[in-house]
């Protein structure tokens, strides 16, 4: 690291203990010299506790059956993570929830024009996988909460079936009111196509696993290689997760059994169309019989056709009815009590139940964090106390739609606010590189534990692989910034795991980690995604297991133990210096694209560029776009800049005094710190989405996983929604001024006790 950057690291390090004249071979945010020495002997201990025996004969045992919300083995495997987390001296209990999840009752696919055909909708077994028989209890190929539906109309193919995929059609002349859609996977969040079809006048979506995505394009298809077969289905949540994740029946409070819940006519988040997921062979025929144009080169999938684009002269019936019940979910909730900050919480946490098997997706993690707790009991055994509390959670009802989680933080919502300190997250693993996100105040802390990691195929840091992984990813232009950096940058988070109820719902500190990018995974999702799969192609040894347990152990650790919490902002105020910088560029990129698009409709030139033989659409000029004054958000940016060198120049001077803070001093800056997060915060939310608070991170609108930062007013110039962009840069700059006004507290606080 440029001796700049390690400063600041220091400066914290040396906050909470007095000075030594024996620095700690490698600085150690949050603690003194003498006590970081401490910490690396804890976690050379914590290392050597870890077994990778455990987790291939966890993921064994969890994987044997599907264990989907509702199954009774998602039962049985609740209380069986449950009595390793009591074995191994944690406090337990099994938190109980009652969640809309409406299972299929009856699911038709059939091509009624030109010819006839009828989707199997079934996976078959395969011998070389000894759990894809277990017919009776896998759940069936289905979209969860898509609405009840029966229609008969002429397929389009929309591609991945999100916005500016229905902006191509309409160029082209298509409409799709009235019809029924074919998206393939990929893109955007599964859950996007429906909303974007419905919203375009569609009856019905059908979301097609295609072979370029995940299938023969890539490699080997299973079993003989990893990949998605023709006859692989990628079940999946279709709600309408960026209005709210949890129970669609029950938002903003835990779904309790006495909890008021809204008439199922009422749930915003379900599908306004009826949705089926199926595969590449049962989408075959259909695709095979779509006429009309070409799609744009760039449509065009693997599946040996001519991509048409349609409408006709395909013709298909869909009908799909659900059992529209509320089913029983298990959250295991296992704590460690602080010896000095009790009411200080660390949470990690990974969900425990699948589509099917799940082995992968999410046992893989779910075993790593296990191996996690087990080595902790044992440090726990032989004296350490951790000084704040460690909460360790298994969530159920991650995969329809985070029940699990948003269930228990929306239950426990004002504790929580007041107590949690940091959320720490995983999910699938395999192997890989490292992968963090998160609130970029902890990015710091992320680069030092990756620092502390070795990598288990290249012998070196994970974090030196994956800073190599990320030069040799980076886009021209960005090559040269990523290869100066020594460290690594974390992506912000959207959505897409159980992170988004206590980072976006209550401004709670996040960081999500997992390891990947090397294995064969075409299984997400599918009856395949079992032990013997991932034996064979997503992490044979565990070495990535155990990898995953070094890094989310050391963040546990360290997180519980520091004298000062380590967060930094430097980091937080640089990336949102990005930020604002590319929500300027965008509303000049739209400027500049709509002004050129009016110009050339004007002057004639505009259907110049298209095919004459086909039909294309001359669409009627655009309102210019207006200005937007962004000095508000500028100024709070400029102040937080200010706010944050105070900071870093108050802790360089407690760095020289020599004087550490006092035990009183710690735990109020540690107050302050808690609460940096919560103030990027704002109650009302973001526009039509109260539930998401966050000001800086949501998922998109219409990304779904995929993030917005500076959620308010991106996606107000996306939309061209001038009044309200203008409104969100004002809330924006409020937000950061609240946030630079929390970092001078903490300033005070160094200050402060340095001058008694």
């Amino acid at each position: 690291m440029h001796a700049s950057r390690i400063m600041p690291f220091l400066v914290l390090v040396t906050l909470a203990s007095s000075a030594t004249a024996v620095d700690p071979p490698k600085p150690l945010l949050g603690f003194g010299a003498g006590t970081a020495v401490e910490q690396f002997a804890l976690e050379t201990r914590f290392d050597a506790a870890l077994n990778r025996d455990d987790l291939r004969e966890w993921m064994k045992r969890i994987s044997a059956r599907p264990h989907h919300v509702g199954s009774p083995y998602d039962k049985e495997n609740a209380e069986f993570i449950a009595g390793l987390f009591r074995e191994w001296g944690f406090d337990t209990q099994i938190e109980e929830f009652r969640v809309l999840y409406p299972p299929p009752k009856s699911r038709l696919l059939e091509m009624v024009a030109p010819t006839s055909f009828k989707a199997s909708l079934v996976e078959p077994p395969l011998a070389e996988d000894s759990t894809s028989g277990q017919t009776s209890e896998q759940l069936p190929i289905f979209n969860a909460y898509s609405i009840d539906g029966d229609v008969t109309a002429d397929l389009v193919y929309v591609n991945h079936g999100i916005p500016k995929d229905y902006e191509e059609l309409e160029r082209r002349g298509i409409d799709v009111r009235g019809k029924i859609v074919i998206a393939r996977y990929g893109g955007s969040w599964r859950g996007i196509k429906p909303k974007v079809a419905a919203e375009k006048g569609a009856i019905g979506c059908i979301i097609y696993s295609d072979p370029r995505e995940d299938g023969y394009f890539d490699g080997d298809v299973y079993p003989k290689g990893g990949y998605r077969n023709d006859h692989s289905a990628q079940r999946g949540s279709v709600a309408d997760m960026p209005l709210y994740s949890g129970d669609p029946l029950t938002p903003f409070i835990g779904a309790t059994p006495d909890a008021h819940r809204l008439d199922v006519k009422d749930a915003k988040t379900l599908t306004k169309i009826p949705v089926l997921p199926i595969y590449a062979a049962d989408a075959l025929p259909l695709l095979q019989a779509l006429g009309g144009q070409m799609a744009p080169e760039s449509w065009r999938g693997a599946l040996p056709i001519p991509y048409h684009l349609g409408p006709g002269p395909t013709k298909v019936h869909l009908a799909v009815t659900f059992d529209w019940k509320q089913a029983p979910i298990y959250d295991v909730i296992a704590k460690i009590p602080g010896s000095e900050r009790p009411d200080e919480w660390i949470v990690r946490g990974n969900h425990h139940d699948a589509w099917v098997n799940g082995a992968t997706d999410p046992v893989s993690g779910l075993v790593a964090e296990l191996g996690e707790a087990r080595a902790l009991g044992l440090l726990r055994k032989g004296g350490w106390k951790p000084k704040r509390t460690i909460v360790y959670a298994a969530w159920d009802g991650e995969e329809p739609g985070l029940l699990g989680s948003t269930e228990w933080v929306e239950t426990h919502a004002d504790e929580l606010r007041t107590k949690v300190a940091v959320y720490v997250n995983s999910d699938s693993n395999a192997r890989g590189t490292l992968e963090v996100g998160g609130s970029h105040t902890l990015e710091t802390f992320a680069n030092q534990v990756a620092r502390d990691v070795v990598d288990p195929e290249k012998n070196i840091s994970v974090l030196d692989r994956a800073r190599a992984e990320a030069i040799l990813d980076a886009k021209e232009e960005e090559r040269k910034e990523v290869r100066e950096r020594t460290d690594l940058r974390i992506h912000p988070l959207g959505s897409g795991s159980d992170y988004t109820p206590f980072l976006q719902h209550l401004g709670i500190a996040a960081l999500n980690i997992g390891y990947g990018g090397e294995s064969e995974y075409g299984q997400y999702h599918s009856i395949y995604d079992s032990f013997d799969h991932y034996v064979r192609f997503g992490d044979p040894s565990f070495d990535y297991g155990v990898a995953l347990a070094k890094t989310g152990g050391r963040m546990v650790l360290r997180l519980a133990d520091a004298e000062v919490l380590p967060f930094e902002f430097t980091r937080f105020t640089g990336e949102l210096g990005r930020y604002l910088k590319e929500v300027i560029k965008l509303l000049d990129d739209l400027r500049a694209e709509i002004d050129e698009k009016n110009r050339r409709i004007e002057d004639g030139t505009y259907a110049a560029t298209f095919d004459p033989t086909k039909t294309f659409v001359v669409p009627r000029p655009e309102p210019p776009v207006p200005f937007l004054n962004f000095a508000p958000l500028q100024n709070a940016l400029v102040a937080l800049e200010k706010s944050t060198k105070a900071n870093e120049k108050a802790i360089l001077e407690r760095l020289a005094s020599g004087q550490a803070l006092s035990p009183d001093a710690q735990r109020a800056l540690d107050l302050v710190l808690m609460k940096s997060e919560r103030m990027l915060t704002r109650s009302e939310g973001l526009p039509r989405r109260p539930w998401y608070v966050h000001q800086i991170y949501a998922p998109g609108f219409y990304t779904g996983y995929g993030v917005k930062t500076l959620p308010g007013v991106r996606e107000a110039i996306e939309e061209k929604h001038w009044k309200e962009a203008e409104e969100q840069i004002e809330f924006e700059a409020q937000t950061i001024a609240a946030f630079a006004a929390e970092v001078e507290r903490a300033t005070a606080i160094v200050r402060g006790d340095s001058r008694n």
